[in-house]
């Protein structure tokens, strides 16, 4: 596999306390346990090689929002701490370039290579990593890196978190983003 450009940014999408919260799981709990810990593993190859780290959080403007800044669950998750210097993005809609100024300053640092972590697959990730596709940058999605919950559709049926997230990746594969895995992207990183 060729190597990403030093100029790769990583963003981890939404990957704060808020997302344990019982509520998120009451239609079928998540998928991919391993997820944060994916997450931290390609955060420390991307802060090893110096390459751009981008944080995404999600500030809601919900008043019962599990994201609502002030909350216990607006703090990000262990593994996916800022470090001084990195840059955090807020956002309050599901797409992390809406409202941001996150493509100006993609475009200020030169990057034009994306590789998206984070929660939740169908909501966040995909919004952002299409549009991150429509606006060309050359975006990968981390698939063992992002999870998402069960869902029942409109007619009643029932989805499991599993059967959801790969949907939502095949939704974006080959046409606004590349589907990958940790291990892949860790030896593309080096």
């Amino acid at each position: 596999m060729p190597a990403l450009p030093a100029t790769a940014a990583l963003l981890i999408v939404d990957v704060q306390k808020a997302i344990d919260d019982p509520r998120w799981a009451v239609q079928g709990p998540r998928n991919n346990p391993q997820a944060e810990g994916n997450v931290a593993a390609l955060l420390s190859a991307w802060r090893r090689t110096g390459r751009p780290v981008v944080h995404v959080r999600h500030d809601s403007t919900e008043p019962e929002s599990t994201y609502r800044p002030g909350s216990a669950g607006h703090a990000f998750k262990a593994e996916a701490q800022p470090l001084p210097g990195e840059l955090v993005v807020g956002k309050s809609t599901n797409s992390a370039f809406i409202g941001t100024g996150l493509e100006a300053w993609l475009a200020e640092q030169g990057c034009a290579t994306l590789v998206i972590a984070g929660v939740v697959t169908n909501n966040s990730v995909e919004a952002t990593a299409r549009m991150a596709g429509n606006l060309g940058f050359d975006t990968h999605v981390v698939a063992d890196a992002c999870f998402t919950f069960g869902k029942r559709d409109r007619t009643g049926r029932q989805w499991t978190a599993e059967q959801v997230h790969e949907l939502s990746l095949a939704n974006l594969d080959g046409e606004y983003a590349r589907i990958v895995e940790t291990a892949d992207v860790l030896a593309m990183a080096h």
